[in-house]
């Protein structure tokens, strides 16, 4: 089984490393790339691991900082975690002994 990949996202330290320690700091530079983004998504971008980038942003983000695509995302392996067995019984599902009694219908007298 392959080895899930995860990312980690750099932009905050590489913002800093170049001198720029808000995130209103990228609106500009932005802007004259004709990339027009609300202030609140350039701070999610800069303090949030975006789910989803377009390749036009993440163009001018390395334009914008003259780094290269290795300083803003770092590849990461994710450990598998072990998978708990689950009991056929249903005690390991975390009612305990609340679990309800099955009920038996019995034929009228």
């Amino acid at each position: 089984m392959a080895a899930r990949l995860d990312y980690k996202w750099h932009l905050r330290q590489v913002m800093a490393s170049r001198g720029m320690f808000q995130t209103t700091d990228l609106t500009g530079p932005l802007a004259d790339r004709d990339i027009t983004l609300s202030s609140s998504q350039v701070y999610r971008l800069v303090t949030e691991r975006p789910e989803r980038l377009s390749l036009k942003i993440l163009m001018a983000l390395l334009d914008i900082l003259d780094c290269s695509i290795d300083d803003l995302i770092e590849p990461v392996a994710v450990a598998e975690q072990p998978r708990k067995a689950k009991a056929a019984s249903g005690a390991g599902a975390g009612v305990g002994s609340l679990r309800p009694k099955r009920a038996r219908i019995a034929p009228a007298d």
